[in-house]
């Protein structure tokens, strides 16, 4: 695997694999890998000639500086991950390669920059899709692997990449879950035991509502999963919505068209995403 750290090495490192037509699949990170991330470099693989994994904490994301602080990075232990993946290429670089001084991005998010983490989250899809581009720009991939757990991302960068006609095919890959249901989540390493075991209630709700969508009325469904949360002081629910799966806006009726619920919830002080497709 070639480890690269600035900009002008990569580009002129791809250079050789564009010219002769190579598939290039790009998964951007923020590092702290899991078997989630692995899965999408095993997509990469089967579908790519060469996969360019990218770990960048992106600063311009993060509205929160202490959870920007307190973001695990674990660089030694991602390596060697990426080496057994089969990576073939680590780009890597520091903050001051990636942004300059007085650096602008004026790109409208739209509608889904207003809602669920848009609404909790002001400002991050603003820094996520100006560091996309700019990784997308710099490696020109043929193919960007992304997972379903940031759903809402997904269908920003999606709207990005039709927006200002990028051409870059993008695949969404399924949530990656523990055992005993957890979605994987780079954040799951700051829960202690007890909150661990609590964090469940992410994917217990959700699964109750996959199982229980016909059965009862939207808001009867709601009522049903946000009670999951309630009465416990280390859960502060942000919020759970059952959406459409294209544009997220909230369904009026539960059919068997898109449907997808999505929840963000506190546990302790460490915050977690999960979703689940109802149809």
């Amino acid at each position: 695997m070639k480890i690269i750290k600035t900009q002008l090495e990569l580009s002129g490192y791809l250079e050789s694999f564009r010219n002769n037509k190579f598939k290039i699949g790009l998964v951007p990170t923020m590092g702290a890998l899991h078997n989630g991330h692995l899965s999408l470099i095993e997509q990469s693989k089967l579908a790519c000639d060469l996969t360019v994994v990218s770990i960048f904490v992106n600063p311009t994301q993060f509205n929160n500086s202490d959870d920007l602080l307190k973001y695990p990075k674990p660089i030694v232990e991602d390596t060697k991950m990426l080496v057994q993946a089969g990576c073939d290429v680590l780009f890597l670089p520091e903050v001051s390669e990636m942004y300059h001084n007085h650096e602008e991005w004026n790109y409208g998010v739209g509608a889904l920059d207003k809602i669920l983490e848009g609404e909790f989250r002001p400002g991050h899809y603003k820094g996520v899709t100006q560091i996309v581009f700019k990784l997308f720009d710099l490696v020109k991939p043929t193919r960007a692997f992304f997972g379903q757990k940031d759903y809402q991302q997904f269908l920003v960068i999606k709207k990005m990449n039709d927006d200002l006609n990028l051409g870059i095919a993008l695949v969404a890959c399924p949530i990656i879950r523990e055992p005993d249901g957890l979605a994987m989540s780079s954040r799951n390493i700051r829960l202690n035991d007890l909150e661990r075991e609590k964090a469940l209630t992410l994917y217990q709700s959700l699964l109750f509502v996959k199982e229980n969508y016909h059965r009862y009325s939207l808001s009867e469904l709601l009522e049903k999963a946000i009670g999951y949360y309630q009465n416990d002081e280390d859960l502060k629910l942000e919020y759970f919505k059952i959406c459409d799966q294209n544009t997220l806006l909230d369904k009026q009726i539960n059919d068997n068209e898109s449907a997808i619920a999505l929840v963000a919830c506190m546990v302790g002080k460490t915050r977690l995403i999960d979703n689940m497709m109802l149809s």
